[in-house]
């Protein structure tokens, strides 16, 4: 078996990436959805017990933890997270997908596992805690750079929106199942024991994920792309035998669909994100746009709904998790209904399309609740509403930063913009949370909600005149191998994405 080191002075001629794109949905392409579309379950999940479980961290008979230092747990977590897509995005591009959602979803698993026990929440416990939640953040965060990558690249052209957006959408299946777990255990367990086994439910479900993964192969894509062309060949094959095997006749591919590619060794974060912006600026703040536009308003809206359900309509906290349930359904409703549109009507329409519906019904939430005609239940509804074209074009600013960069740099360029976003989105519970205040005065957290709409709508907007129309289109025609050589039944390189030479001198660094 080849040891990984590419070989810089071959060109390797491969129709992996056409064998790929012309295979039919199958069994195995739902297995892989299920294997690795777990990430953004257990993210979601974390995210909304740490919520479920501030509300009785501070109790005595818990971890007696103060209310700042509950809040923070979030923070650490959110920390770890783009501490992992950095780190892994880059191991991710040098050593392989498969390793490396192996090992990101085992440090998730001990982070989170290790989180049930903490012994106190002063001291050398509140040290353990944050530890063990920047780990599991850490293992998060290493997910979303390599899987976003495999599932890309091994997902055929024409279900590679859908499935990449359904998949991103499921965060709030997590979120879903940690409130129900919370009226559940919270409810009828005493707190001290409730608590550690809501921390307990997602290593137990990576656990049992973690065997279906071992079974799935590494990218044959990014196998091709570093040289190992053979082992590249016997995974596809694989592939198509497993295709074949479910019932499905494959058609064979002609030569003449083969690009040719030089092996690169990679280029690091310094030397990647001066080319981005200078080689590739319209692709790059596109995403920048997307990833930070969507983060405000979530992190604004999600880190504070309970504020403003408790302090502005006075629900009990006991009544919150039925008012987040419609909001996880709203959230995940959204990328699963429309998903496929972003296959079909386009790229470019659905992304603008779900940014300006969503910031234009914000304004309009927003004049109703500075008027007084909401309520409790109508102000939920109108945020799941809010969210159900919110959450799809969330989704699709993850697919859009999965798939306009090249391969080469794929899990790379997706920890980047991650980590742009976290800091951008970082921004919003706190500018909201002092908008709320005591609850009473309405006018300014109007003007929040009117900020959010406003970063929203020009999210779409740069999607309207910037968005790649990636529809159908094969993962190499969206964006040019670094390492590109040629087509077979070409003479000369193709173009970059924004109109510049074949990057082959790209520096390393």
């Amino acid at each position: 078996m080849s040891t990984g080191t590419a070989d810089l002075s071959v060109t390797v001629k491969s129709t992996v990436p056409a064998r790929i794109d012309r295979l039919p949905w199958s069994p195995f392409f739902t297995k892989m959805v299920i294997a690795l579309g777990v990430a953004w379950v257990l993210d979601g999940l974390e995210i909304t017990v740490a919520g479920v479980a501030a509300g009785v961290l501070s109790q005595k008979d818990t971890l007696s933890m103060s209310s700042g230092a509950v809040g923070d747990i979030a923070t650490w977590y959110l920390l770890g997270e783009v501490v992992g897509a950095l780190v892994f995005g880059r191991l991710s591009d040098r050593l392989g997908r498969r390793n490396l959602f192996m090992v990101t979803l085992g440090i998730y698993l001990v982070g989170s596992g290790l989180t049930a026990f903490t012994w106190s929440g002063h001291g050398s416990g509140l040290v353990f805690l944050y530890a063990t939640r920047i780990i599991a953040g850490i293992g998060i965060g290493g997910e979303y750079a390599a899987i976003n990558s495999a599932i890309d690249e091994m997902m055929p052209a024409k279900y590679r929106g859908r499935v990449d957006i359904a998949v991103n959408g499921t965060y709030w299946a997590g979120a879903f199942l940690a409130t129900i777990l919370q009226l559940i255990v919270l409810n009828n367990l005493s707190d001290d024991v409730a608590w550690r086994l809501c921390f307990l439910l997602g290593p137990v479900l990576g656990a049992v994920i973690l065997f279906v993964r071992r079974n799935l192969p590494e990218s044959p894509r990014w196998l091709m792309m570093h040289g190992r062309e053979e082992e590249a060949e016997a995974t596809i094959g694989q592939i198509e035998r497993w295709v074949a095997d479910s019932g499905h006749q494959l058609e064979d591919v002609p030569e003449s669909k083969a690009i040719e590619i030089q092996p690169d060794p990679g280029v690091g974060y310094l030397a990647l994100s001066k080319v981005l912006f200078t080689q590739m600026p319209s692709r790059s703040v596109l995403g920048a746009s997307l990833m930070i536009t969507q983060s405000f308003l979530y992190n604004a809206i999600f880190f504070t709904y309970a504020l403003v359900l408790t302090k502005v309509y006075g629900v009990s906290s006991g009544n919150l998790p039925y008012y987040f349930i419609a909001f996880a359904i709203g959230n995940l409703a959204g990328p699963l209904l429309l998903g496929h549109l972003f296959d079909t009507v386009g790229r470019r329409k659905m992304i603008s399309g779900t940014y300006i519906l969503s910031g234009v019904l914000l304004v309009i939430t927003a004049a109703m609740f500075k008027a007084g005609s909401l309520n409790a239940t109508t102000q939920t509804i109108c945020w799941s509403v809010i969210f159900f074209f919110a959450s799809a074009g969330a989704s699709a600013a993850y697919l859009t930063v999965s798939e306009i960069f090249p391969i080469e740099v794929r899990a790379k360029s997706i920890a980047i913009f991650f980590a742009i976003a976290q800091c951008f989105g970082s921004l919003g519970p706190h500018i909201y949370g002092r908008l709320i205040g005591d609850g009473t005065d309405h006018t300014k957290l109007f003007w929040g909600y009117m900020l959010g709409a406003a970063v929203m709508i020009v999210g779409g907007v740069i999607a309207a005149f910037l968005a790649v129309d990636a529809e159908g289109k094969s993962l190499e025609e969206v964006a040019t191998p670094l390492g590109f050589v040629r087509k077979v039944t070409e003479a000369a390189g193709m173009a970059t994405p924004d109109g510049a030479a074949t990057p082959r001198g790209f520096a390393k660094g």
